[in-house]
């Protein structure tokens, strides 16, 4: 109130102009909306430093195991690739371990999930296995041509394809037995026909239609002459078992070698503390020693 104006309210002040910039800015609302599109965004990951998953380091060990199997890979070789793949914390560390090896390039054909592929790569060539008076063997990781020829003369021969690579669906084998034995294994889930004869021998071929119509196919032809030809699926070998087999024993490595490491590093520990405590026994001997100076 005023006093002069007999104790009515007064005109108010009007506001000065620090008061009603103050007043302005309360009524401004917040700006709440993104940085403008020209702000710096935060530079992307390159992709070599990227993180690898389990996937691709299985993908570089499929590549390291056809490697190894067509002989581009000694085993020693591919152990020590195998163990910096499971080593491997980012794709830039992967390149470097299939860089030489042409499977590393695009346009080659992967294997689908029952263990076999074909492509139109350069074909194996021909085999041929004779035995005179004496023995022929093949078995073990090898690229199955599309013919084999087998010949027995006063011999053996032995064809097992059960851990082989089929470059394509149609392998076909042509087989001669005279005064001899040829011995054929396939793996459970092919296909396995037949087209021979035995003059005064036998000629015996399991035939066998696999569920897959894309399975392979071998067919065997000849025929023995006083001797035997023997033809029948392995029980229990399956194409895709070699896959199972292969992971299986990376992963028996892989484990080898982490108690190999936990060996060593257990052992330099030890030799730690063995140090540790020999140099703590010489200063108490040391010390001892000086006491003893000092006193007489």
């Amino acid at each position: 109130m005023d006093a002069d104006n007999g104790g009515r309210p007064g005109p108010e002040t009007p506001p000065g102009p620090l008061q009603e910039q103050d007043r302005l800015q309360e009524r401004q609302p917040l700006n709440m909306t993104k940085p403008a599109a020209g702000a710096p965004a935060p530079p992307a990951v390159a992709e070599r430093d990227i993180r690898a998953s389990d996937a691709d380091r299985d993908r570089i060990a499929g590549i390291l195991r056809e490697a190894l199997a067509e002989g581009r890979l000694d085993p020693e070789e591919h152990a020590e690739r195998i163990d910096t793949v499971y080593r491997a914390k980012t794709m830039g560390e992967l390149e470097p371990v299939v860089r030489d090896l042409p499977a590393a390039g695009a346009g080659r054909p992967q294997q689908d999930s029952a263990g076999y592929a074909y492509g139109p790569g350069a074909p194996a060539p021909d085999q041929n296995l004779v035995a005179v008076f004496s023995a022929a063997v093949r078995k073990g990781r090898w690229q199955a041509p599309a013919r084999i020829n087998a010949v027995a003369f006063f011999g053996s021969v032995e064809i097992d394809l059960t851990e082989a690579v089929f470059p394509q669906q149609q392998i076909q084998i042509n087989v001669t037995a005279v005064f001899g034995s040829v011995e054929i294994r396939v793996p459970q889930n092919i296909t396995l026909r037949s087209s021979g004869s035995g003059i005064l021998g036998s000629f015996e071929v399991e035939s066998h239609d696999a569920e897959d119509a894309d399975a392979p196919q071998v067919l065997v032809n000849g025929y023995a002459v006083l001797g035997s030809v023997e033809a029948r699926p392995k029980r229990g070998a399956w194409i895709r078992d070699l896959r199972d087999r292969l992971v299986e024993g990376h992963r028996e490595m892989r484990r080898q070698l982490r108690d190999e490491h936990r060996e060593r590093h257990h052992q330099l520990r030890q030799e730690q503390r063995e140090w540790h405590e020999q140099h703590r026994s010489e200063r108490r001997e040391r010390r001892d020693r000086f006491r003893k100076g000092t006193d007489h």
